[in-house]
């Protein structure tokens, strides 16, 4: 999601960084991340619960939720293997760790419902995000299907741009979610030091043109905006062929949401307001469209997937997204890899989940998505999924698993063993 870490205590980057002006100039400063956070941030806690206050609990589909977790877990393996803390994935804490080594044994055995509801219950303790933040806030995003051409030819004469050489990460990229509004989390490398990135505006009106930074022509401006808020896109070109683009960093301008920019000033009412409708009002006037759409001075860039990659789109964790799993959240509150069991009783517009009660692995991340109980549900590729993204807005509770301690979990296994010897 292109729309922003604690839970199972994810550590956070060893070091991260912001801008500060500095005697008129722009200076890097340096901000000593905190390490493996046990606890919520501040103004949220977890208040542990029993799985069987879970609404709709038994009756979610635990299989679907561990084969997405299985996913998460080969990264989290990885980031483990390669002492990761970088930009390319916070090191995950020593329980989470276990926990996912537990899954990859297992994962051979696990082939139904009950056995993988199982080992959630075993290895997680349910804990109801609790928080007097904000409400809890529900939405959708998907990957949009989108003509395109190699070269500008006919109609296809605007294009989304590689990520420049001269673009500099300052935030990692699994953190540009969690950071204070106004916060600069990329900017461009100059001779005299760093300074902000050129703005959408700038860069809509030839700021990098030239460049040979071009890597896909489009017919719509609109579309592009729309495909860089989804953060992905599956490209159909001219030539007949398909491939898939991810984004690949930004100019680091914080988002800003036109919707509500039209709604404060009264242009559309809220009660109209669906990517749809915005889509539509846009592409009715490109010029206007242009003047809204440079509110919005943030600006992403894509890289072509290839290979293996190229199967699915890729969320923030750098793992394939599972339609309907995935979840993005605020890395500010929670680990990604972590599972969350999201419910949503007034969300009832998507197949097969009325109401919409399910466990979910975080994923992804969003520079919109912030609160301990704000999420974006990944609803997966083309029209059908877009319909279903663009009218989703609804309130919703986290109830964060919490993956137990080594001893935690060798009781629960020697209780389940007592159990099953008892009925025996």
């Amino acid at each position: 999601a292109c729309a922003a870490v604690l839970a199972a205590g994810l550590a956070s980057a060893a070091e991260a960084s912001s801008l500060a002006k500095v005697d008129g100039g722009w200076k890097a400063k340096i901000l000593k991340a905190k390490e493996t956070r046990t606890k919520p941030a501040k103004g949220a806690r977890y208040q542990p619960v029993t799985f069987a206050d879970l609404p709709g609990w038994v009756q979610d589909d635990h299989l679907a939720a561990f084969k997405t977790f299985l996913k998460s877990c080969e990264r989290v393996n990885a980031n483990a293997r390669e002492k990761a803390g970088t930009e390319k994935g916070p090191a995950s804490s020593p329980a989470l760790i276990a926990v996912c080594g537990e899954a990859s044994r297992l994962a051979g055995e696990i082939k139904g419902k009950d056995g993988a509801r199982a080992f959630f219950e075993r290895n997680f303790t349910a804990s109801a995000v609790e928080n007097n933040i904000k409400p809890g806030l529900l939405t959708g995003y998907y990957e949009p299907v989108i003509k395109a051409s190699r070269t500008p030819q006919g109609p296809y004469q605007t294009p989304i741009y590689k990520r420049p050489a001269d673009l500099v990460t300052v935030i990692p990229e699994t953190h540009r979610g969690a950071v204070k509004a106004g916060t600069l989390t990329h900017v461009r490398k100059t001779g005299k030091g760093n300074a902000p990135y050129f703005t959408r505006a700038q860069i809509d009106q030839g700021a990098l043109k030239g460049k040979g930074l071009e890597l896909l022509y489009f017919a719509d401006t609109v579309d592009i905006f729309f495909m860089q808020i989804q953060g992905s896109g599956r490209i159909e070109l001219t030539d007949g062929t398909s491939v898939r683009v991810h984004y690949d960093g930004k100019n680091g301008h914080p988002y800003k949401s036109i919707g509500s920019y039209l709604i404060e000033k009264a242009i559309l009412a809220a009660d109209k307001v669906s990517l749809g409708a915005l889509a539509a009002w846009l592409k009715a006037d490109p010029e206007r469209a242009n003047k809204v759409m440079w509110h919005n001075a943030s600006y992403v860039f894509f890289r072509e997937l290839k290979g293996d990659e190229a199967g699915a789109p890729l969320g923030a964790l750098n793992v394939p997204l599972t339609p309907g799993r995935s979840l993005a959240f605020d890395p500010g509150y929670h680990a990604l890899g972590t599972p969350v069991y999201v419910s949503a009783p007034t969300l009832r517009h998507v197949p097969k989940a009325s109401p919409f009660n399910r466990l979910m692995i975080g994923q992804d991340v969003g520079s919109a998505i912030k609160g301990p109980e704000r999420g974006d549900i990944y609803f997966g590729s083309g029209d059908a999924a877009g319909q279903i993204a663009g009218v989703t807005k609804h309130p919703g509770r986290f109830f964060v698993l919490v993956p137990k301690d080594a001893s935690a979990r060798n009781e629960a296994a020697s209780d389940k063993a007592a159990v099953q010897k008892t009925k025996q």
